[in-house]
């Protein structure tokens, strides 16, 4: 098998490692790089190689059945440069703008590994064109994963949990992973295997907007499959504003762009509330709420969301005092609304005088 060049992100050591390649040798090739910050995270950005301008580290290294699988899901060309196949850059079509960042700028790197780690992993008769349908979705859940193993770990010493196997037999648009777990025992020692499905969506965001001056919040409501497919008479339930967080994208900057979106509503100041695993006995999501402070005034409620992404959002105005009633009342059924609604009463005083409120 004839060796190939990498460059750029390609040759980047967490890479290299995720799909198998070697250290290689190194030299450089003429041209730079730029752009190419969602490299590897999303298909088909990659940095562009502008020929004539200066020089770029390159690697000679032998391909891996997993370089091609990783390069047909994420979109990656090949250059041919002095009869030389180069992976990790499209090719310059023209001038390019002084303001794109030269690669690798803000590039996500352990980001774009992971992804790298989950697409060879998935079964050998799924597409690479089925696989690279799901790309955002698979992305989120990588960047999902990262932040979960950020969390403070609460223990000292070995980890309580030992990861012995792991397969996706249904991915669509979420998907379910199988597990197989051995975790310690609360008096010692470790328990036998433990096989666990897990449903897979990557981690949310939500948000209650208030106005403090008018006391009043902004809540949303849609049609929810979940209640429908539970026959519930009613699945048009009350929320908070609530999104998926896009891969590289912050949990608060998922809500400042999803309350324009749904509810048509500037937040001025996001504040943290209790974030939480709503189900942790069979999903992987992990819900970050927020209060957010607005400009609430009259007839700023309407119909939000994205067509195209099946959307169909009613915003609804209402005095805060009254969210919390329908909250002790049984009237809202939605979790994260319902924390966020309590959270709210109790430390709506204390965000008023300009302090934590807790």
């Amino acid at each position: 098998m004839n060796d190939v060049i990498l460059i750029g992100p390609m040759a980047h050591p967490m890479l290299r490692e995720a799909l198998g390649l070697g250290e290689g040798q190194g030299f450089s090739l003429p041209g730079r790089l730029v752009g190419g910050r969602w490299a590897g995270v999303r298909a088909g950005e990659w940095p562009v190689l502008v020929a004539g301008e200066g020089q770029t580290p390159a690697l000679r290294v032998q391909p891996t059945p997993a370089l091609a699988r990783h390069a047909a899901v994420l979109g990656l060309p090949s250059l041919t440069i002095d009869g030389q196949v180069v992976f990790g850059a499209r090719r310059s079509e023209g001038p390019y703008s002084l303001h794109v960042r030269e690669w690798p700028g803000d590039w996500h790197a352990e980001l774009a590994a992971a992804i790298a780690r989950h697409v060879i992993a998935q079964p050998p008769d799924r597409s690479p064109e089925r696989i690279a349908a799901r790309l955002p979705t698979i992305a989120g859940w990588c960047d999902s994963r990262l932040r979960g193993a950020q969390r403070p770990a609460g223990h000292e010493g070995e980890p309580p949990v030992r990861h012995l196997a792991v397969s996706e037999p249904y991915a669509a648009y979420f998907a379910v992973e199988e597990h197989r777990f051995q975790h310690r025992l609360h008096d010692g020692g470790w328990a036998a295997p433990v096989d666990r499905g897990v449903f897979v969506s990557g981690d949310a965001a939500v948000v209650l907007p208030w106005d403090p001056v008018r006391d009043r919040v902004l809540v949303v409501q849609q049609f929810r499959a979940g209640p429908a497919a539970r026959h519930d008479p009613d699945p048009f339930v009350l929320e908070p504003v609530a999104g998926r967080i896009d891969a590289g994208e912050t949990p608060e900057e998922t809500m400042l762009r999803e309350a324009v979106e749904e509810a048509g509503v500037t937040i001025d100041r996001l504040i943290p509330a209790l974030h939480h695993y709503p189900t942790p006995g069979i999903a992987a999501e992990f819900i970050y709420c927020y209060v957010g402070i607005a400009d609430l005034p009259d007839g700023c409620a309407g119909i939000g969301g994205l067509p195209e992404e099946g959307e169909d959002i009613r915003g609804i105005l209402m005095d805060r005092a009254e969210l919390t009633r329908l909250a002790l009342s049984g009237g809202i059924v939605n979790g994260p609304l319902l924390i966020l609604a309590l959270w709210l009463d109790r430390c709506a005083a204390g965000l008023k005088a300009g302090g934590p409120g807790t």
